[in-house]
């Protein structure tokens, strides 16, 4: 098995305040709207059973199109919109990114490698610049088809869900690029030999705010990986759900606000994280008998 450390995020409210919102508003959604969109139309969507990423969906695209809220949107208006999304990432980025390559080469020389997987839209996250340059074509999210004339965003072609973010966990342990599993999901269910897997679960960080990222910092914890949680520590629901659904079932290591310079708590616990799993592998190249890599 390489001897890569993988570093893995959420985008929305972990590297940046939640994109979605942020591109409703740009488009000219009032407050209000917004706050409807979210909190009174989806949760009637969601209580009447659909599941809560397709939900959020069908809502925007509901909206899209000549005469609609949003306009005939295409994938290239939501790249373009991702590239405003660069002064709005949390303080600390996109140096942490640096500073966490340059720990795993000076405690080893074990390359660190990042990756985005997201419920929120792909497009918009790839039009970032930050990601263009640290992520390249390591992200996972929804992706949307066009259709029309004029062509406009139609149809859903990729939806990430909780439990989803877990494949993606897997297609990064077992060395799949996202070019070739976005044409063939079932790739993920082939059978690789640990010894030719890309990177060990047990040499991932998993970084995430929400419910949506229980699936994964459970299969890290379980596996041996090292899952961080966000928290927005000025929203009173948030620290409460922080204590409750992540801390006490012990599902990541700490809650922290989103802050990753130097002298940040979340920013020092991930550069200290890396050199600790640089020392891991060191160990795991040693170890008569490795961790288990089933799956």
């Amino acid at each position: 098995m390489a001897n890569t450390i993988a570093v893995v995020f959420d985008f929305d409210d972990t590297l940046v305040p939640d994109s979605t919102t942020m591109l409703l508003r740009e488009r000219g959604l009032t407050e209000k709207d917004v706050d409807h969109f979210w909190n009174v139309e989806l949760k009637a969507l969601v209580a009447n059973g659909y599941d809560s990423t397709l939900g959020f969906l069908k809502l925007f695209l509901d909206r899209v199109g000549p005469d609609k809220p949003l306009g005939s949107l295409t994938n290239a208006d939501l790249k373009a919109f991702g590239a405003s999304l660069d002064k709005h990432f949390h303080p600390g980025l996109p140096e942490l990114f640096d500073d966490l390559r340059t720990a795993g080469h000076e405690n080893g020389g074990f390359p660190v490698r990042f990756a985005i997987v997201s419920g929120g839209l792909q497009a918009v996250i790839e039009g970032s610049a930050i990601v263009q340059s640290y992520f390249k074509s390591n992200v996972y999210g929804c992706v949307l088809a066009e259709a029309g004339d004029p062509m406009r965003l139609d149809h859903v072609k990729r939806a990430i869900n909780f439990t989803e973010k877990t494949r993606y966990l897997f297609e990064i342990n077992k060395g799949l690029s996202p070019e070739k599993t976005l044409k063939n999901p079932f790739l993920v269910n082939e059978d690789v030999p640990k010894a030719k897997r890309a990177v060990s679960l047990r040499h991932m960080i998993y970084v995430g705010d929400g419910l949506t990222d229980i699936p994964c910092f459970s299969l890290l914890r379980e596996k041996g990986g090292l899952p961080f949680g966000v928290f927005d520590p000025t929203d009173a629901t948030k620290a409460k759900r922080a204590v409750l659904k992540f801390l006490m079932p012990h599902r990541v290591i700490s809650m922290n606000e989103p802050r990753y310079g130097k002298n940040d708590g979340l920013g020092a616990l991930l550069r200290a994280a890396v050199v600790t799993l640089c020392n891991r592998i060191v160990v795991d190249q040693h170890s008569a008998e490795p961790a288990d890599e089933s799956e």
